[in-house]
This record gives structure tokens, C-alpha cells and sequence, in this order.
């Protein structure tokens, strides 16, 4: 079995953000994500190749880092 990573969802990684296209589960109560020690994903930004544990928002202004929280229910009424 692989080793893996419990992550708070606001932590700005790769594996964090609504962007990454890789393998995870997400915990939305408790808003936590787990993903494998080496997982690899793509980022559908930059369209390359990633680490989920990748920090590229802090160092680069290319990433859109997004929250990976749900969005809010459209009130059809407003």
C-alpha cells in the first residue's frame, strides 16, 4: 500500500486547487484532501505534467491556484 498524504484543503499545492487533474479523494465536511505520497496529475492551466505537492502558486505568477471548495448554489430567484 502506498503511503498517503493527508492535506487541509487550503493548503496551496497543486493537489489543493480545482485546477489539478489528478487522482484524489476529498473530504468536504471535514474539507481535508488525501492523495499518494508521489501522486501526478495535470494542470489544466499550464497544460503540463505535475506533482499534486507541487507549491508552483507560491513561485510563479502563471498559476491560478483555485480553491478547491464548492461552488455556492445559483438562486435561480435572484
Amino acid at each position: 500500500m502506498k503511503p498517503k498524504l493527508i492535506l487541509p484543503a487550503e493548503v496551496k499545492v497543486c493537489a489543493t486547487c480545482s485546477y489539478w487533474d489528478g487522482e484524489r479523494k476529498v473530504d468536504t465536511e471535514l474539507r481535508l484532501v488525501v492523495v499518494d505520497e508521489n501522486c501526478e496529475g495535470e494542470c489544466l492551466v499550464q497544460e503540463k505534467s505535475c506533482s499534486g505537492l507541487n507549491e508552483e502558486g507560491e513561485k510563479t505568477r502563471d498559476c491560478l491556484w483555485e480553491h478547491l471548495a464548492p461552488d455556492e448554489p445559483v438562486d435561480p430567484a435572484a
